[in-house]
């Protein structure tokens, strides 16, 4: 998994609340059997003004004007500013795969749904939690200027133009993003300590390990 830095980027907004995973990817592109190419449909009954599926060649599909993500300014936006609860619903991974794979690396809440939190920490995108005052000085930013953002982790900070705001974060879940360690790196870090317990277990119980 990428190691988590800092990022510098300006941030795309979208004025929603309750955002589910279902409006983030929907279900019909679950079948797929890799974590690419998701980008492509993320918010995906927003953006088109025709239904699609896996498969399909989406280039090929009406696309919604005024969708916000194909306002200039939100062009290569790397943060993504949302309202409260964001990724609530059903508990798919594939939400975070399609927002990273579109090329968000943090999304910036009041509040998240607690599945799709504990998600992102697994895939490598960072969403921080803010305060509503905080919140809407980002938004008052991004309407009227959208100057760039920096996004540092190591000092938890937000930073643009003429404000900078401190975000809480769980250490150990800021170590994570910091080292990029996925689920099977932490594994790993104990190999030594798996095979001395199955060295140790292979003498009592052989037969275990019988090919």
């Amino acid at each position: 998994m990428k190691k988590f830095t800092e990022i510098k980027s300006t941030a795309a907004f979208i004025d929603r609340k309750n955002i589910d995973t279902d409006a983030i990817i929907p279900k019909q592109y679950l079948k797929a059997v890799t974590r690419e190419g998701f980008g492509e449909n993320l918010f995906d009954d927003w953006r088109y003004l025709e239904p699609g599926n896996l498969g399909d060649d989406h280039s090929q599909r009406k696309k919604n004007p005024d969708f916000f993500l194909y306002q200039k300014k939100n062009k290569n936006a790397k943060i993504l500013v949302v309202g409260d609860n964001f990724g609530c619903g059903s508990s798919r991974e594939h939400a975070v795969w399609a927002l990273m794979d579109y090329g968000f690396e943090v999304v910036i809440s009041t509040s998240f749904a607690d599945i799709f939190y504990n998600n992102c920490f697994k895939n490598g995108l960072l969403p921080i939690f803010v305060d509503k005052e905080d919140i809407q000085n980002i938004i008052t930013n991004i309407e009227k200027n959208n100057n760039e953002f920096i996004v540092n982790l190591k000092n938890q900070s937000i930073i643009c133009d003429d404000f900078k705001i401190i975000f809480e974060i769980d250490s150990r879940r800021k170590e994570v993003l910091l080292e990029g360690i996925d689920d099977i790196s932490e594994t790993l870090k104990l190999s030594d300590k798996i095979k001395e317990y199955e060295n140790k277990k292979s003498l009592k119980t052989p037969w275990l390990f019988n090919e």
